[in-house]
């Protein structure tokens, strides 16, 4: 993204160290594949995956919209980062995992049919929901997105498919501006929960325990996708949230409950978002170490 912008590499870096603790000594770790075009183009048209490619330049870099811009290397890493979750759900659905989490750049939640932005090419959980659905018949889907900014991208992929359910806990006002509470989706599938800035923990947890735990579990699932975003983080400098790294472990075991119910313990989760680095390092070593529970 270029010099001093907050989605840099050092994220993953900060991740990836944190998952390399004598606490992670049992977590297996796999390479991510390529996704294919083919994967990429079930939520996103095939015109639009040859214009994202072709526009990787060679040197330096070239701008997609304001604040999100590709190098020589965004199109290996956004073909990684999806091929990864269709990996996943390779995995789980073979029952080598029970639960995977996705360690990826660029995230991909924002990420419309046809427009990239907000630091996102391509949408990761949607191409893996859609690599679900095609490759093993999974009817009922649902994404649970803890980022601090709302998945428009996401929501615009779900809205119109009534066996697919999208929940998500976010700040507002906040880029992007959309997930109001009155964006409910065909089949009242879509539920936002909005959180005015300076929410903390209480609040948060007060929205998932009555609103948005028993709608997922009302939904029953047969796989679970996160969009797991730590910029919620109180040390955040992208938002004006207050929640802990207790908050992510937390809400990971409450998300696993549900799941054992329903879809046999299967999650996916996939990184979204997180700028501070000290907090995305704690707070996602506290949700891949809840994720590994019994």
């Amino acid at each position: 993204m270029g010099e001093g912008h907050p989605e840099q590499p050092a994220r993953l870096r900060v991740v990836l160290d944190a998952l390399k603790t004598p606490d992670f000594d049992e977590l297996e770790w796999r390479e991510a594949p390529r996704a294919t075009r083919e994967q990429i183009a079930t939520v996103h048209p095939a015109h639009y995956v040859d214009e994202i490619l072709a526009a990787i330049p060679e040197h330096g870099l070239r701008y997609l919209d304001g604040d999100t811009s590709v190098c020589p290397d965004s199109g290996e890493a956004a073909l990684r980062a999806a091929g990864s979750v269709v990996a996943a759900v390779d995995a789980v659905m073979a029952g080598d995992d029970e639960t995977v989490f996705c360690a990826v750049r660029p995230p991909g939640h924002h990420a419309e049919p046809e427009h990239a932005m907000g630091f996102c090419l391509f949408n990761n959980v949607a191409i893996g929901a859609a690599h679900a659905r095609d490759q093993y018949g999974l009817k009922h889907i649902a994404v649970v997105d803890f980022d601090v900014h709302h998945g428009n991208g996401t929501q615009a992929m779900f809205e119109n498919e009534p066996y697919w359910f999208y929940g998500s806990i976010h700040q507002s006002p906040l880029y992007p501006g959309t997930g109001k509470a009155n964006e409910t989706g065909v089949a009242h599938n879509i539920q936002n929960l909005l959180l005015p800035p300076m929410s903390g923990s209480g609040e948060f947890r007060l929205a998932a325990e009555r609103y948005l735990l028993p709608a997922l579990l009302e939904f029953r699932p047969d796989l679970l996708f996160v969009s797991a975003g730590f910029d919620a983080h109180e040390g955040d400098p992208l938002a004006q949230l207050n929640l802990q790294d207790d908050d992510f472990e937390w809400i990971t075991k409450e998300l696993k409950n549900i799941a054992r119910q329903t879809s046999d313990g299967r999650i996916i989760s996939v990184l979204e978002g997180g700028y501070d680095l000290p907090a995305l390092a704690s707070s996602s070593a506290a949700h891949v170490k809840a994720l590994m529970l019994d």
